[in-house]
């Protein structure tokens, strides 16, 4: 039975006229290798609707995987995240023009919940192919994280075994030109780290054990 991978991206926030998680991500919909095919599915910028939406894709595809990606601009790699935080706490306001402050992202839901993809052999094989990557120890407290927690916490109460987290990656060269001192990636190369992203969480049904890890 072939396996589904599902790829979520965010439309372009903060006065960006493009997110690099929404188009590497759209460039994989419907690639197939092996067992598994992957969808792509674009998610609001906006507080409690990306959730809902997210999970409405899990629902209709029952994914084997899930890997939320989100832009952050100013990161210098592909960043796998370690861990989701229960708080929405907005630096600026998301695309309905809310900034939401101090709130549960699940009212009484745990304060975190880890990633089940194995991040550190993806960011072992994402470096073995020339391109920086590092574990991240903050996934921020805006919608990339709101999305994150959620993914998180409807994979534990279903019970499932999708595994399931979230990846950032930095600004593409044409979105950092206009950030001077700002680091970028090229398309070409976020695609490629998915890739790798994907076919890593399928080989690995334990994670490598080495240290790593920052915090941004």
């Amino acid at each position: 039975m072939e396996k589904i991978i599902l790829l979520t991206g965010f439309e372009p926030f903060n006065q960006e006229k493009i997110n690099p998680s929404w188009e590497a991500v759209r460039a994989l919909q419907g690639w197939r290798e092996g067992d598994f095919v992957v969808h792509a599915r674009q998610l609001p910028c906006v507080f409690g609707s990306s959730a809902r939406m997210l999970h409405q894709a899990i629902e209709e595809l029952q994914p084997s995987v899930v890997i939320g990606v989100g832009q952050a601009g100013g990161r210098v790699d592909m960043s796998v995240e370690r861990i989701a935080i229960n708080i929405d706490d907005a630096p600026i306001a998301d695309n309905k023009k809310r900034q939401i402050v101090d709130q549960p992202v699940v009212n009484d839901g745990p304060a975190a919940y880890f990633a089940t993809l194995p991040i550190k052999a993806i960011v072992h094989a994402i470096r073995e192919a020339g391109l920086p990557s590092s574990v991240s120890h903050t996934a921020g407290t805006y919608v990339c994280n709101h999305v994150f927690y959620s993914l998180m916490h409807q994979a534990h109460e279903w019970g499932t075994t999708m595994r399931a987290g979230f990846i950032h990656i930095p600004y593409l060269p044409q979105q950092a030109a206009a950030h001077p001192g700002a680091a970028s990636m090229k398309l070409d190369d976020m695609i490629e780290g998915l890739r790798i992203a994907v076919r890593t969480t399928l080989a690995y049904d334990v994670d490598m054990r080495e240290a790593g890890g920052v915090t941004h």
